[in-house]
C-alpha cells in the first residue's frame, strides 16, 4: 500500500451504489447457487427437485458479510490501487470467497473449465461440497487463500505474519463473532504491539458479529456496543462501526469504513517512515454488525430463520421433497434478480464487474497468497565456519543449540537488507540458548519500555509473546506468504499446537496436488528444554510426546529428525531451513554434550538418517553382533554410549553394534514414508534374529509402532520415557524410567542367549549401581560421581 495515499472519506454516487450491491447481489447468488444447485443455473426454467443436489452442505448463513467485505475491499484496491491480502477467518463461508473469486476472473484462470459463462457457472455450483469437488470450506484449493476454514481461531495471527515484513501489502483479516470467542484469537489481539509500521505492512481486522454460532449466540454480538468498544480499545484499537440490515445504507456506511479505516492506516505509516514517529499507532478496525443469513429466507416452516443460528448452514433443508421449500429457494434466488448480474450465457454484465481490481490486485490473484511463487532462497552459511572442532569421539562438550545460535545469527545478518527471516518463540530464545541472534536483531516490540530491559527492538526480527497460539499464527502467515523461519520452543509445550500444525500439515498435503502453488518455506521446529533435561522444573516440564502426533500425519509432509551432538544438529537444521513443504521437527538439548561426530562425519550420518558407529561397538567383522544397542535422541545416544562402554570392560567378548538413528522416520518401512528402509537396509543395520535394545528419547511405544512389521520386531526391546518424572537430578530421570546406562546393560543381559546365567554377577553389580545412585542422590542432591564425571573413553 502506498505510503502517501490518503482520501476523505468517499460519498457514494447512486451509480457507485448501484455498482457495488450488483456485484454484491451477483455473489450472494452465487452462493446460493453453490450450496443448492446442480443443474439450471440461470434459472432459465422453473426450479425442479432435479436441479437441486440430492445432499446440502454448506454455510449460508456468513456468506453475505463476506460478500460484503470481499466487495467493499474491491472498491479500495481499485481506487488507491493497493496490494492486498484477505484472510477469511469465518473460512466455512467457502461459497462466498468462491463466488468472488469466479466473479473476479482469477477462479478461471486458475481452473480453466471453470469458465466464466453458463456452463461455468453450471460446474461451480455442482463441484461445491460434491463427490471429487472442492470442500465447503475456504481451502488451499481457494485462489487467494492462506486459511483453512477449519482453522477456528488463528486468522488474526496468520494475518500479522502475513504483514510482517511487507511494507506495501494490506492484510484485512475477518473474524467471526464464534471465533472470536476462542482462546488463540483473544491472544492475537496482541500482534499489534508487534507490527512495526515502518517494515510491516497494516493489518485490518474486520469483526463480524452476525450474532449467532452453530446453535447459540455470541458473547461478542451481545455485548453493548460502549463495552465492545471499551475492550476494542484496551487491545489497542479505534473501533468504527457499520451496522444495519438495509443493502444501500450498509454499503454507504462500508465505504465510508473502509476509507476512515485506510486514511488512518496510511496517515500513521506516513508518520513513522517519513517523519520518524515512534509512538505505537492506535490501529483502526471495523466492527461489522449485519444479520446471519441476510438476504436469505425470512422464515421456514413457521420459523425464524434470518437474523437466527438457524441461518446458519442451509436454511431450506427439505427441497427435493418439500414443495413449498423448492418454491422458497427459487424465490430466494429470483430476489437477487440473476437477470440483471448476467448475461443470457451466464457472463458477469459490465456493472457487476466495474470495482473488481486487474491483474494481481484482485484478492484471489495476489502472489501472496500463493508465496512460493515470491520466495527466495535462504542464504545460509558454510556449516563449517561454525562446526565444532572434534578429534576424536566424546572429548569435548558443546550446548547444542548454543552453537546452532552462531548459525542463527549468520542467517539473521544475510537477511538484514532483504527482511525475510523470522524466529519466533514464547519468551524462550535466550533460555533456548539462540540469543546470538540479538548480535544483529533485538526482539520486536513496540510497546513501552524500561530502562532494565534488554534486546528490545522497534524494527527487531525476534518475535516473542507467551503464547504458542500466536507464535505458531505468525509463523504459518510468514511462511505461507513466501517467507522463512524457526519457531523454538520447549518440548513439553508444542503440544499447545497440536491441532494448529495438524491444519498445515493437511494444508502442505493438499497444495502438493496444485500445481498452481508453488512449494513454499517448511515450517520448522525447534524443540529443547527437553523432557530429559527438565529435571529442574519438574513433571509438568517433561512430555516428548508432540513427536509422536506428527508422525501420525501425512508422511509426505513430515519429518522428525534427533540430533545427538552439535554438530549434527548444525547438519539437520541446514537442511530444514533449506527444504520446502515440510514440517519438520528438530529435537536437540541445550545443556552440554558430548561432541561425538566431526562435521564431515555428521554431514553423512545425516544423510544416511541412521548407521553404526562402529568405534563405540566391539564388533570385528568377522561374525554378526551378538546384541545391537540402537539409540535416537542426545540422552538416549549417550546411555548407550555408556552401556557399550560397560559391556566391553565387563564382557569383552560380546560382540556389540552401535546404531543411532538421527531421522526417525528411517524405521518405517519404505512402503509407508519417503525416508523409510527397505526389509534388506533395516535388516542390515538391526539383523533379523539378534537381541535389539533401543534406547529413545520419547515414548517408547512409538518406536514398536514405527517398527512393527520387521522382521525382528520380536526382539526389539525399547527403552524410554513412562510418563515418570518430578524435581530430580539429570541421571535420576534416566533411571526413574529405566533408560540409564546400568539397566540397558541389565536389558543385554537379560536377552542376549546365555548371558543369563553367565553374566548374573555382572548383572547384579548393575542393580548396586542403580541403587547406590538412589541412596546418594537422596543425600547429596546431586549425581553419582561416576556419573557426573564419566567420560567416553572407547
Amino acid at each position: 500500500m502506498s505510503v502517501d495515499t490518503q482520501q476523505e472519506p468517499v460519498q457514494l454516487t447512486d451509480d457507485e451504489l448501484s455498482t457495488l450491491d450488483a456485484h454484491w447481489r451477483a455473489a450472494n447468488y452465487l452462493a446460493v447457487g453453490q450450496i443448492y444447485l446442480m443443474a439450471n443455473p440461470l434459472l432459465k426454467e422453473p426450479l425442479r427437485p432435479e436441479h437441486v443436489k440430492p445432499r446440502l452442505l454448506g454455510h449460508w448463513g456468513t456468506s453475505p458479510g463476506l460478500n460484503l467485505v470481499h466487495t467493499h475491499l474491491n472498491r479500495v484496491i481499485k481506487a488507491r490501487g493497493l496490494d492486498a491480502l484477505c484472510i477469511w477467518g469465518p473460512g466455512h463461508g467457502g461459497p462466498a470467497v468462491l463466488a468472488n473469486s469466479w466473479l473476479e476472473g482469477s477462479y478461471t484462470e486458475t481452473y480453466p473449465d471453470l469458465t466464466q459463462d453458463e456452463a461455468g457457472m453450471a460446474r461451480l455450483f455442482r463441484q461445491f461440497s460434491f463427490p471429487g469437488g472442492v470442500p465447503s470450506h475456504v481451502a488451499p484449493e481457494t485462489p487467494g487463500s492462506i486459511h483453512e476454514g477449519g482453522e477456528l481461531g488463528y486468522a488474526l495471527s496468520h494475518a500479522y505474519g502475513a504483514a510482517l515484513d511487507n511494507p506495501g501489502l494490506l492484510v484485512t483479516c475477518v473474524i467471526g463473532d464464534g471465533e472470536a470467542e476462542t482462546g488463540p484469537l483473544a491472544a492475537s489481539w496482541h500482534s499489534n504491539k508487534f507490527l512495526d509500521p515502518v517494515h510491516d505492512g497494516a493489518v485490518l481486522p474486520v469483526l463480524h458479529l452476525n450474532g449467532y454460532k452453530i446453535a447459540n449466540p455470541t458473547v461478542l454480538a451481545r455485548l453493548p456496543e460502549a463495552e465492545l468498544d471499551d475492550l476494542m480499545r484496551g487491545y489497542g484499537h479505534d473501533p468504527i462501526h457499520v451496522t444495519g440490515d438495509d443493502p444501500l445504507t450498509v454499503h454507504r456506511a462500508m465505504a465510508a469504513a473502509m476509507d476512515t479505516a485506510l486514511d488512518r492506516i496510511a496517515a500513521a505509516q506516513r508518520a513513522a517512515r517519513e517523519d520518524g514517529a515512534t509512538e505505537r499507532p492506535r490501529w483502526p478496525m471495523i466492527v461489522l454488525r449485519t444479520p446471519k443469513g441476510w438476504t436469505g429466507p425470512a422464515e421456514v416452516d413457521g420459523l425464524p430463520v434470518e437474523g437466527t443460528w438457524r441461518s446458519h448452514q442451509v436454511p431450506l433443508s427439505a427441497v427435493r421433497d418439500n414443495a413449498d421449500h423448492l418454491r422458497q429457494l427459487e424465490a430466494w434466488l429470483r430476489s437477487y434478480r440473476p437477470q440483471e448480474l448476467f448475461d443470457e450465457h451466464g457472463r458477469p454484465r459490465a456493472q457487476v464487474l466495474a470495482c473488481v481490481p486487474a491483474g494481481d490486485r484482485r484478492l484471489g490473484a495476489t502472489p501472496h497468497a500463493n508465496g512460493g511463487l515470491l520466495l527466495r532462497e535462504l542464504p545460509l552459511p558454510p556449516l563449517e565456519r561454525h562446526a565444532v572442532e572434534v578429534d576424536k569421539p566424546g572429548a569435548t562438550l558443546h550446548e547444542p543449540t548454543r552453537v546452532l545460535g552462531g548459525m542463527l545469527e549468520d542467517v539473521m545478518r544475510a537477511t538484514t537488507e532483504r527482511r525475510d527471516f523470522r524466529l519466533v518463540g514464547p519468551d524462550e530464545t535466550a533460555s533456548n540458548r539462540l540469543q546470538a541472534v540479538y548480535q544483529v536483531s533485538g526482539k520486536a516490540w513496540q510497546a513501552g519500555t524500561l530502562d532494565v530491559d534488554e534486546h528490545l527492538d522497534r524494527h527487531g526480527r525476534v518475535m516473542e509473546i507467551l503464547s504458542e497460539h500466536t507464535c505458531q499464527g505468525w509463523l504459518e502467515g510468514y511462511l505461507l506468504t513466501g517467507r522463512h523461519g524457526l519457531f523454538s520452543c520447549y518440548e513439553a509445550f508444542a503440544h499447545l499446537v497440536d491441532s494448529m500444525v495438524n491444519q498445515h500439515i493437511k494444508w502442505l498435503r493438499t497444495t502438493r496436488r496444485l500445481s498452481w502453488r508453488a512449494p513454499v518455506a517448511s515450517l520448522n521446529y525447534l524443540l529443547t528444554s527437553h523432557v530429559w533435561r527438565q529435571d529442574h522444573n519438574g513433571f509438568s516440564h517433561q512430555d516428548p510426546g508432540f513427536v509422536d502426533h506428527i508422525l501420525n500425519k501425512s508422511p509426505e509432509a513430515v519429518r522428525v529428525y534427533l540430533p545427538p551432538d552439535a554438530n549434527t544438529l548444525l547438519s539437520v537444521a541446514d537442511h530444514a531451513l533449506r527444504s520446502r513443504d515440510y514440517v519438520n521437527v528438530i529435537v536437540a538439548g541445550k545443556q552440554p554434550c558430548y561432541d561425538w561426530l566431526s562435521m564431515d562425519q555428521a554431514k553423512a550420518h545425516c544423510a544416511r538418517g541412521a548407521g553404526i558407529w562402529d568405534w563405540a561397538g566391539t564388533e570385528d567383522g568377522t561374525r554378526e553382533p551378538d546384541v545391537v544397542l540402537g539409540c535416537a535422541g542426545d540422552v538416549p545416544t549417550q546411555e548407550v554410549l555408556a552401556a557399550a562402554q560397560l559391556l566391553r570392560r565387563h564382557l569383552p567378548e560380546l560382540a556389540v553394534r552401535v546404531v543411532n538413528v538421527v531421522d526417525i522416520a528411517r524405521l518405517m518401512p519404505r512402503e509407508e514414508h519417503p525416508h523409510g528402509m527397505t526389509d534388506f537396509e533395516y535388516d542390515g543395520l538391526f539383523t533379523q534374529d539378534k537381541p535389539v535394545i533401543f534406547a529413545y528419547h520419547g515414548y517408547p511405544w512409538l518406536i514398536h509402532r514405527l517398527a512393527y512389521r520387521r522382521t525382528g520386531h520380536r526382539n526389539l526391546h525399547v527403552r524410554g520415557y513412562k510418563e515418570i518424572g518430578t524435581t530430580t537430578t539429570p541421571f535420576d530421570m534416566v533411571v526413574s524410567n529405566d533408560l540409564d546406562r546400568y539397566r540397558l546393560v541389565m536389558d543385554v543381559i537379560d536377552r542376549v542367549p546365555g548371558l543369563a546365567v553367565r553374566a548374573a554377577a555382572v548383572r547384579q553389580e548393575m542393580e548396586d549401581a542403580r541403587q547406590r545412585h538412589h541412596d546418594w542422590i537422596r543425600v547429596h542432591g546431586v549425581d553419582l560421581p561416576e556419573v557426573a564425571d564419566w567420560t567416553w573413553d572407547g
